[in-house]
């Protein structure tokens, strides 16, 4: 990411979240954007999060107590192993103190590449390109019965059958959410 950055950027600086090597109150908000569940220590990355701003701390996250996405039905191993690794809300209240939760609805043509992101294309799960880019397909190891059952009720119509509906949307609440706490 650091490489793709435009010439002249600002400073940036490689850091453990765990270990932020700014002094306290050096920024006016800290900003996590799906990143959390990656972190080894979550109360202590938010923490840190916490310590070095002095106005708000915003966490773009999964609620892991969400589910109905259609895609679970392919993959329930992805959703069962990232309600493993995504902080609960209350564990963000228990660390941040008292959070404002706001559901973030994804917009049907969202390129940013999360997982949940082509939520109205389905044809993209089955790229191994996109897949790529989304961390919890490679913690993943028995994908190929999810992508031929999602191949096949592609090709049949029988995704569109039973979730057709969604074609309609221009965006859907898929469990994405900011948590914001002000210092």
């Amino acid at each position: 990411m650091i490489n793709q950055r435009v010439p002249d950027s600002g400073t940036a600086v490689r850091a453990s979240a765990t270990a932020l090597p700014f002094a306290d109150e050096s920024f006016d908000t800290a900003l996590a954007i799906l990143t959390v569940h990656h972190w080894n220590d979550q109360a202590l990355g938010l923490s840190e999060l916490r310590r070095v701003a002095r106005g708000r701390v915003v966490v773009f996250t999964w609620n892991p107590d969400y589910s109905g996405f259609w895609l679970e039905d392919y993959f329930p191993e992805i959703f069962n192993l990232d309600r493993t690794i995504f902080p609960t809300l209350r564990a963000f209240d228990d660390t941040l103190g008292n959070v404002e939760v706001v559901s973030v609805p994804i917009p049907h043509d969202c390129t940013d590449g999360f997982l949940c992101a082509y939520w109205r294309r389905p044809h993209a799960y089955l790229d191994s390109s996109i897949r790529s880019g989304m961390s919890t397909f490679s913690k993943v190891s028995h994908i190929g019965p999810g992508l031929t059952g999602l191949r096949s009720d592609l090709s049949s119509g029988a995704w569109r059958d039973r979730y057709g509906g969604i074609l309609e949307l221009d965006r859907l609440d898929l469990g994405y959410c900011l948590v914001v706490a002000e210092t």
